[in-house]
């Protein structure tokens, strides 16, 4: 994902920037494409918001995650009170970045919420994401790192 978001600035839940290339480096990147709006996006967020918890914030090492929210959002301001309201501790891409329509066009994106598991160089590992967090649990992240072939001896 670095490839594609290289040179970029994401923004955390907090307000603050962190460079993509930094944030991005040898992990996995979930691209969690979703809208405050939308009922869906509002049940599955504190599932992720746990899921993600667990991986990276409470576990030691942290796991080779990371989450990016691509807004659906009508608004910056509906994007922002989402991020405060239900999102874990994860970036997301500016809102009036012209690369979250890209984002949608390119992983196919017609409804949200979406979970699109990628590797480093952006190819997807699984666009079914938010069903194996809910049916898998934190075992799916195991196949992820897996499949993107970093940090192998990631034992989570």
């Amino acid at each position: 994902m670095v490839d594609v978001l290289g040179g970029r600035r994401l923004r955390t839940r907090d307000g603050a920037w962190v460079e993509a290339e930094a944030a991005l480096q040898n992990k996995v990147v979930a691209l969690y494409f979703a809208a405050g709006r939308c009922a869906s996006s509002r049940d599955f967020a504190p599932l992720l918001r746990r899921f993600y918890a667990e991986l990276v914030a409470e576990a030691r090492p942290p796991a080779p995650l990371e989450v990016v929210f691509v807004s659906a959002d009508r608004s910056e301001q509906e994007m922002l009170d989402f991020m405060r309201e239900q999102h874990g501790a994860w970036l997301a891409l500016p809102f009036y970045d012209p690369l979250r329509h890209e984002l949608r066009t390119r992983y196919h994106i017609s409804v949200t919420p979406r979970l699109v598991v990628v590797k480093p160089s952006g190819e997807v590992i699984t666009d079914k994401g938010r069903k194996q967090v809910r049916e898998q649990g934190l075992a799916c992240f195991q196949n992820w790192v897996a499949a993107a072939n970093i940090f192998q001896n990631f034992s989570g």
